[in-house]
């Protein structure tokens, strides 16, 4: 524990400014994959633990479009895309087997696809840590905000993430394909009795989630170390995050992330050797007060 660095740090313009776009960085990109899982749960209820698989073979893909092309526009494009044709594939052929069975039947199910993919990912690019590097576009001197040093990369990754946000909200809200989704959020099977065919829909759904992950994924390559397994740590961190913003919202997801990229980042310079231990801490607080979520509904 090092009150004193904390301390130091909140007084400090230019450790603000940088702590806080490292902070940032990390909710957008856990909000980006929490968003997928919570859109996932709130149409499907499917606890999809198989979500930060679509993350690593997302940032993988765009690694390996990014070496052949030099485009990291496109090495993202086909992260994401990749991710929600692998969505599709998932979710028709071993996902709508088990809906409405037992969900330690659906965790089986994703755990299996953790594993084999963790291996798979070995077999294809090895069991080395590889790394993208930052793209030629983003080589260039860094931003200083009150003394603060703010890669400009970062501002993209904030700004895309945001747009990503606001057009998944807008989407949800606005359009017919997203009022569909949220009535077959609270009834299936009413959806499906005024002709709608909830099969395309579900299948549709988990593209838009597993493409969400897959972005994260390629968005991070260039400041994330690339290793089997790596979709288990943003797996967990997005289930805080889902959990803490109410289970189905994204609106709680996008809150809920950022809340957590600040307590990580300033929790390293404070707590250090206790990170993880308040990013539980903090859920458990907000449980305790609202059981389910910041912006999610309570259960009548």
């Amino acid at each position: 524990m090092d009150t004193d660095a904390l301390a130091g740090c909140l007084t400090s313009a230019s450790c603000l400014v940088t702590q806080t776009t490292s902070g940032l960085i990390v909710g957008m990109l856990l909000f980006l994959v929490a968003a997928g899982l919570t859109l996932i749960f709130g149409v499907l209820k499917v606890v999809n633990f198989a979500h930060g698989t679509f993350y690593m073979l997302g940032a993988y893909i765009a690694l390996t479009v990014y070496q052949a092309t030099g485009s990291y526009v496109l090495a993202v494009a086909a992260g994401a895309v990749a991710m929600g044709l692998f969505g599709v594939v998932f979710e028709r052929f071993l996902i709508s087997r088990v809906y409405g069975t037992n969900v330690l039947m659906q965790l089986l199910i994703c755990y299996a696809v953790v594993l084999i993919f963790d291996d798979v990912v070995k077999l294809v690019w090895g069991a080395d840590f590889h790394a993208m590097g930052m793209p030629a576009a983003f080589q260039v001197p860094p931003l200083f905000i009150a003394g603060g040093v703010v890669p400009p990369f970062y501002l993209v990754l904030i700004a895309v993430a945001l747009v990503i946000a606001g057009g998944l909200g807008a989407g949800l809200a606005l359009t017919r394909w997203g009022k569909i989704v949220r009535a077959a959020a609270q009834n299936p099977d009413m959806v499906a009795a005024l002709g709608i065919n909830t099969t395309v829909l579900f299948a549709a759904v988990f593209a838009v989630g597993g493409a969400l992950a897959g972005l994260a994924g390629g968005l991070a390559a260039p400041v994330r170390s690339l290793t089997p397994g790596m979709g288990f740590s943003v797996l967990i961190e997005s289930f805080i995050v889902t959990v803490i913003g109410g289970m189905g919202s994204i609106a709680g997801a996008l809150v809920a992330a950022v809340v957590l990229g600040l307590i990580r980042s300033f929790g390293t310079i404070g707590f250090p050797m206790f990170t993880d231990g308040l990013m539980y801490i903090a859920m458990i607080a907000i449980l305790l007060t609202r059981p389910a979520g910041l912006f999610g509904r309570e259960v009548v």
